[in-house]
């Protein structure tokens, strides 16, 4: 007998992208220039920063185990209640309650094949079972996924924008398929890249249709620059938000984490030099990928994905950048085996990937 369920056994851990301080030890290279993660090349918040370094002060204090300010503050931000808002450490952490909350072991969850991987693994990981619908020229696809909702269906995943490929699914396309969602299962509708995205008048921003079995995920981790902090935020009927706020642990997210997010969201000089940078980034990306001949993705984000003609092809040119100093994305783990992704950095860490892609392709 074995004391490891055999769904734990089976589960393969999330492997992230590899780290700067990794392939300088591996190669001794002086310069690198990492563009795998997703992560603010501005670095982190001034105004968040100044705020963390006030609240350390008081780091031997337990935070408000209802995240009373950061919450509030939420609120205030989208015209809704407290009570309609939940903290979590990360995004992830949040869909983690939301699984522990609501999902019965008989019970099922639906989402996308070539999405976030960490829904994918949460759900391994509860033994529960997964259903995928293929995504359709790199898109999710809605009506595929409406097709595979069954009595069992409990849970329902959908990354909008997409990670990690970038598309968006439109708001006559959101429209359509909530019609055939029944009020027993529950839709997440993770928006990561929302601040990326919100100016796509195409965009379904989910606060705008506030139904009550629809839980909306943001993050100040990608357009806020505090990855490191793990800082994610949700939005439900308060019905909801009140048995997650039950399940979830007491002190989460941390009295740092509180500080940082509650300053972020006051610096408006910040995020609009990031979405500027970003803009940037991607018409360059775009102009780089056509000079070479690469398909590329319409992106909603802060990266770009393009494509290659085969798995092995992808590995040879991720390695060849590697030793370039380059680090960027291959899609194997998502589903997505000839894809690279490359996320925006600085316009001379974009030029540097642009100089180094040429050498090698």
């Amino acid at each position: 007998m074995t004391l490891v369920p055999h769904h734990i056994q089976d589960l393969l851990p999330y492997q992230a992208g590899k780290p700067i301080e990794e392939l300088r030890r591996e190669l001794g290279l002086k310069k690198i220039v990492k563009l795998a993660s997703n992560e603010n090349p501005l670095g982190v918040s001034p105004l968040a920063q100044k705020a963390i370094k006030a609240a350390v002060k008081e780091v031997h204090r337990y935070p408000p185990s209802d995240g009373y300010g950061l919450r509030k503050a939420l609120a205030d931000q989208y015209d809704v209640k407290m009570n309609n808002v939940i903290l979590g450490h990360g995004s992830e952490g949040i869909i983690s309650v939301i699984m522990r909350t609501f999902l019965l072991d008989d019970e099922e969850a639906v989402t996308s094949q070539g999405s976030f991987i960490t829904f994918d693994l949460q759900a391994q990981s509860r033994g529960i079972k997964l259903v995928q619908a293929p995504l359709k020229n790199y898109c999710i696809d809605l009506d595929n996924i409406a097709s595979r909702i069954n009595e069992k269906t409990k849970l329902i995943y959908l990354a909008n924008p997409n990670n990690p490929t970038g598309t968006i699914f439109r708001v006559h396309q959101f429209l359509d398929f909530i019609k055939n969602v029944p009020s027993r299962a529950l839709v997440i509708l993770d928006e990561a890249y929302f601040e990326f995205a919100r100016h796509d008048p195409t965009f379904p921003d989910s606060m705008q249709y506030r139904l009550d079995n629809v839980i909306t995920l943001r993050t100040f981790s990608k357009s806020y620059g505090l990855a490191g902090i793990r800082l994610g935020y949700g939005f439900a009927h308060e019905e909801l938000i009140s048995n997650l706020m039950k399940v979830k642990l007491s002190f989460e997210p941390s009295s740092l984490a509180i500080a940082a997010g509650i300053a972020a969201m006051k610096d408006d000089n910040f995020l609009n030099e990031t979405l500027k940078l970003n803009r940037m980034g991607l018409e360059f990306f775009a102009g780089l990928f056509d000079e070479l001949g690469l398909q590329h993705l319409p992106s909603h984000t802060n990266f770009m994905t393009f494509v290659l003609d085969s798995e092995d092809h992808v590995n040879r040119l991720y390695n060849k950048l590697l030793h370039e100093g380059v680090i960027v994305r291959p899609l194997k783990a998502f589903g997505l085996p000839n894809c690279i992704r490359v996320s925006t950095g600085l316009m001379e860490e974009n030029e540097f990937f642009a100089e180094k892609l040429r050498k090698v392709i």
